[in-house]
């Protein structure tokens, strides 16, 4: 049975300011890790955030060798079905840009908007990253389900839309970084038992910490570079 993280469960997301911390310290050894030669990367960002919040990790990437770009639709406001449209119009531009496929990462919201354009359009997406990403229930199963309900969003209707989907097989791998100490999205949520296409990742990190871990980044670099995330 998956519940919604308890109401307390916010003020862990305090801890985040730990990780801006130690990413600052490791920046040096992030810094050594594996790079890219200009593969094309869009960062979607989670619900109620803009492409700012991650600016941090498209910096990362750039210096790292990577094309990073944000996904230039403004605020993440939840609609999913219309940005979706727009997500998949953004990514079919970036590819045809770049002449390959690109890996799409995203946060919590912005990481389900990038599983099911990769789902849409495999043909166009490399791999996904997705960092404390519901892939059950939708919105049900988080801090934000009071949010949509008083928006007058039938949250069992959602569960269910979210639930045909899986009907669309994944054909691009994707690595999913899930939290047992999220905060404010149910970890249960987190986990697909649709695709055998999904690696999970376990890392004790509040949602908030998710975008400027320097665990996160590691394993983003990683796995761009096509190396065991535990390596």
């Amino acid at each position: 049975m998956v519940s919604p993280p308890p109401r307390s469960s916010p003020f862990r997301q305090f801890l985040a300011l730990k990780e801006l911390a130690r990413l600052l310290i490791h920046f040096p050894w992030l810094l050594r890790q594996p790079r890219g030669n200009g593969q094309p990367v869009m960062v979607l960002p989670g619900y109620g955030t803009g492409d700012g919040v991650l600016a941090l990790l498209r910096g990362y990437l750039r210096f790292l060798g990577y094309h990073a770009r944000g996904w230039g639709l403004g605020r993440n406001n939840g609609d999913v079905d219309g940005l979706m449209v727009k997500v998949e119009a953004q990514l079919s531009a970036f590819a045809a840009q770049s002449g390959e496929p690109v890996t799409l990462i995203g946060w919590s919201l912005g990481g389900y908007l990038a599983r099911e354009a990769a789902r849409d359009l495999p043909d166009l997406a490399a791999q996904v990253i997705t960092l404390g990403t519901p892939v059950i229930g939708g919105p049900k199963y988080t801090t934000a389900a009071d949010a949509y309900r008083q928006r007058g969003v039938d949250l069992d209707a959602v569960e269910k839309a979210v639930e045909a989907r899986t009907q669309i097989p994944l054909t691009r791998p994707v690595l999913a970084i899930w939290s047992p100490v999220d905060g404010i999205v149910a970890w249960e949520a987190c986990i697909d038992h649709h695709s055998g296409m999904t690696e999970h990742v376990e890392l004790p990190l509040a949602h908030v910490a998710m975008g400027f871990s320097p665990d996160v980044y590691r394993i983003i670099a990683r796995r761009l570079a096509g190396l065991p995330v535990a390596g």
